[in-house]
């Protein structure tokens, strides 16, 4: 695809090479992401964050991103924060915010709003998350994250063995990942959850006929017996009508430290998209995991900034650039990476 002033909206809009660039551009983005270098390469941009469903990672994440290319953030989050609350429409909403801003990131809680919004957009604009649809950025930190995990032992994302487990039928960031994996070569894919919580049928059918293993199962234990990757996801509760009906299904696969040791192949990466609900009743994985090497969870949301830095570097094409507006840092960083 052409990156530069495109919006990103959809995981279907790459194809292999496409994903294979921004990986190797968030490769270069590793030291000013690490704080061992600064660029100021979008000094002066603006970036429009507008997040009108709850967000700490991707909010917090593109905004980081951008700063750390030099760049500054305007927030908007919640309706009753913006002029929404007050009938505004999506286009108008569009139409102005993109007049103060170079780029925007935006979720909203209505699957399809930010390609709607978008369309009405004079910037480029990059969906956050749209309701149970997709969360594009989320699906390429984790594939990326993959793709890391599996050099470090040797191995890349093609033949991957991977378990999705929990919440399939709502949570978009494994419809994303799904649909990224199709881009690679004979992966195998078990989906775990239960019966009404399935990966939508579309999904499904389009890994198989793209030449994929895909196997559906309600059993945990069974399932997480021989895989590379367990990706868990928590009860998207937002989703449904109720919190009661949400409890139907909240704690019905707990992954832990004993599971994961009488189950799992010894270097097994756990993933998990945040946040994972740590409440007694839930706890789909357990604090235990903390201290094991494999719980890949927090160098997923280290990863989230590079690959959220390289797509804005190639929508507003300065990827070539951001060496050259750099330099050493100036204060005592204590990061541990």
């Amino acid at each position: 695809m052409q990156f530069a002033g495109s919006h990103i909206l959809s995981v279907e809009q790459f194809a292999r090479g496409d994903v294979e660039r921004i990986f190797a551009v968030a490769d270069r983005m590793e030291p000013y992401a690490h704080r061992r270098r600064v660029t100021r390469v979008l000094d002066g941009a603006i970036l429009g964050s507008m997040f009108f469903e709850p967000s700490t990672r991707t909010r917090v994440s593109f905004g980081s991103a951008f700063n750390l290319l030099g760049g500054e953030v305007r927030e908007t989050t919640g309706f009753e924060h913006s002029a929404i609350a007050k009938g505004e429409s999506l286009y108008d909403t569009a139409r102005v915010l993109s007049g103060y801003s170079d780029v925007i990131a935006m979720r909203h809680p209505a699957a399809g709003s930010v390609a709607e919004f978008a369309a009405a957009s004079r910037v480029p604009v990059i969906n956050g998350g749209d309701g149970s649809n997709e969360h594009p950025s989320q699906a390429l930190l984790d594939l990326y994250t993959i793709k890391s995990e599996m050099a470090g032992r040797g191995r890349g994302i093609d033949r991957l063995r991977i378990a999705m487990v929990g919440d399939l039928r709502y949570g978009r960031t494994v419809h994303s990942l799904c649909k990224l994996l199709r881009l690679f070569d004979a992966v195998q894919v078990t989906l775990v959850s239960p019966r009404e919580l399935a990966m939508p049928a579309d999904i499904v059918e389009e890994m198989r006929a793209g030449g994929h293993q895909v196997v559906e199962s309600d059993a945990m234990e069974a399932s997480i017996s021989h895989v590379d990757i367990v990706y868990a996801t928590r009860i998207q509760e937002e989703r449904f009508t109720s919190q009661a009906e949400a409890d139907l299904y909240r704690g019905r696969y707990r992954l832990n430290q004993s599971i994961y040791t009488h189950h799992c192949e010894p270097n097994t990466v756990i993933m998990h998209p945040l946040p994972r609900d740590s409440r007694d009743h839930a706890r789909e994985l357990d604090d235990d995991l903390n201290d094991n090497p494999n719980l890949a969870i927090f160098r997923q949301t280290d990863n989230g900034v590079l690959v959220r830095m390289a797509l804005f570097a190639l929508v507003l094409e300065v990827v070539e650039q951001v060496d050259r507006h750099a330099r050493d840092v100036n204060w005592y960083t204590a990061r541990r990476f």
